[in-house]
């Protein structure tokens, strides 16, 4: 893990993960704009069948956002385990009649996913756009590193 990450407190995890399920870790950087997590998927997989998994993953991140545009995506081999993997970067249109709402939010992330048997794990990535140049190396770096305990 970089040093430029550490672990999120209670407040920032109920804040920026609202969801019955905790993430199993979560990080964040000093400004907390930069945020990674490890997480386990609600979805069930019955198999390794990575193909089917990459095309329903891709299709719940285009339905997240109003705007995705693919930098990278595919699946790749990390430490003999298979990892299926999207960077992007993405937008969220704002809401014209909201206060404090009203610009759209510009997001580079990286996520990747290891099917294992009746659960997927989850990295995740996620900061401003504009710190995209900063953070892509380090989180390349982090994600083709990724060890697992069995």
């Amino acid at each position: 893990m970089p040093s430029e990450l550490t672990p999120m407190t209670p407040d920032d995890i109920v804040q920026r993960y609202p969801s019955v399920r905790a993430p199993l870790a979560a990080y964040t950087n000093r400004n907390r704009t930069a945020d990674f997590s490890i997480n386990t998927s609600a979805t069930q997989w019955p198999d390794d069948n990575t193909e089917l998994a990459q095309k329903f993953f891709k299709s719940g991140i285009t339905n997240l956002f109003d705007r995705v545009d693919f930098i990278d995506q595919g699946v790749k081999e990390i430490n003999k385990r298979k990892f299926i993997f999207f960077e992007f970067e993405s937008r969220v249109n704002g809401n014209r009649m909201k206060e404090g709402e009203q610009s759209a939010v510009f997001r580079y992330t990286y996520i990747q996913y290891l099917i294992k048997k009746d659960r997927a794990i989850v990295f995740s990535f996620s900061c401003p756009k504009d710190l995209k140049s900063e953070w892509q190396p380090i989180v390349h770096a982090m994600m083709t590193s990724v060890k697992l305990k069995e």
